[in-house]
């Protein structure tokens, strides 16, 4: 039986012109065979094709094709699974994430993306095309500020991962607020916020984090209170034991028993830019010499 295939989920801006270490795992996971550009989240998608043409060049991608429907109907009928016979990957761009959803969603393009990845093939998102990939998608809320109750917009995603909500565009907005309001609203699933030009890369229940910045996990499976279901839709959220752990390029992370991992050794060498190496300080040592390296942080938020 084949087992499904990856998915790299892309915070938003990632590198396309320096190492473009993140298009590079596209890249290899296609293995020189054909990758669809999807640009259905963008109102410009004519532009967005252009500049993954070029950011792919080089990195050894077979054929790029781009797959746009202009509404759902498009979508419904035939000529727009062409672009997608044959495809050994699917990547979406940034844009609007309702507008995928609300475009493809259970139509014919949404299966046949659905069993290219179960088939094995590669599904790739990054902005927008990341938070699509979730089964309870974020769609909208604040930024920058504290979470308000009745602040906060969700919808069905393409289901091409479970039990885990995305955000993207993470620490440069300021979205930990909102994205502690939809695990307090889904204290059973795993709230996931990804960096820009950072990438957690999902293989065999696992994800291992890619890219120059980080990725913030928020488990509430031990939440021990909430004001969710009984505040007013302006009152500030209030959730206590919350468990946080922030991971950086090489940590892995268990999505069954919600576990991180230990990077490999050798990561530290890895670095995503040679100017993130010369940034990077030196490792902390002990008394007996060895290194002191810390994977993930856990937090408590308290009312």
């Amino acid at each position: 039986m084949t087992e499904a295939g990856p998915l790299i989920l892309i915070g938003g801006h990632e590198d396309k012109e320096g190492d473009r270490l993140i298009l590079k795992e596209v890249a290899e996971k296609v293995r020189g065979r054909k990758l669809v550009i999807a640009t259905v989240a963008s109102r410009e998608p004519e532009d967005y094709f252009a500049t993954y043409c070029r950011a792919f060049e080089n990195l050894g991608v077979g054929e790029l094709v781009e797959l746009y429907v202009e509404n759902r109907l498009e979508a419904l009928e035939g000529e727009a699974l062409q672009a997608l016979q044959g495809a050994a990957g699917v990547f979406f761009t940034g844009g609007d994430q309702l507008r995928i959803t609300s475009r493809i969603g259970e139509t014919p393009v949404h299966r046949r993306i659905r069993e290219i990845h179960l088939s094995g093939g590669l599904i790739a998102g990054t902005s927008a095309g990341a938070s699509a990939m979730s089964d309870a998608m974020l769609a909208a809320g604040a930024s920058a500020e504290s979470h308000r109750i009745g602040d906060l917009q969700t919808a069905a995603g393409l289901s091409l991962i479970c039990d885990v909500i995305i955000d993207q565009h993470f620490a440069e907005r300021g979205r930990i607020g909102r994205l502690l309001g939809a695990v307090a609203q889904n204290p059973q699933v795993l709230g996931v916020g990804i960096d820009e030009d950072t990438a957690i890369v999902v293989d065999g229940g696992a994800f291992r984090v890619v890219g120059r910045a980080g990725v913030y996990v928020v488990d509430g499976a031990g939440v021990t209170f909430s004001n969710i279901a009984e505040a007013k839709p302006d009152r500030a959220l209030s959730i206590c034991d919350v468990r946080l752990h922030v991971l950086s390029h090489g940590d892995r992370f268990r999505l069954p028993d919600r576990r991180p991992e230990a990077a490999a050794p050798q990561r530290d060498n890895e670095a995503p830019t040679a100017a993130a190496a010369a940034r990077r300080p030196k490792p902390k040592a002990d008394r007996g010499g060895r290194d002191v390296r810390a994977i993930s942080t856990a937090a408590h938020v308290v009312r």
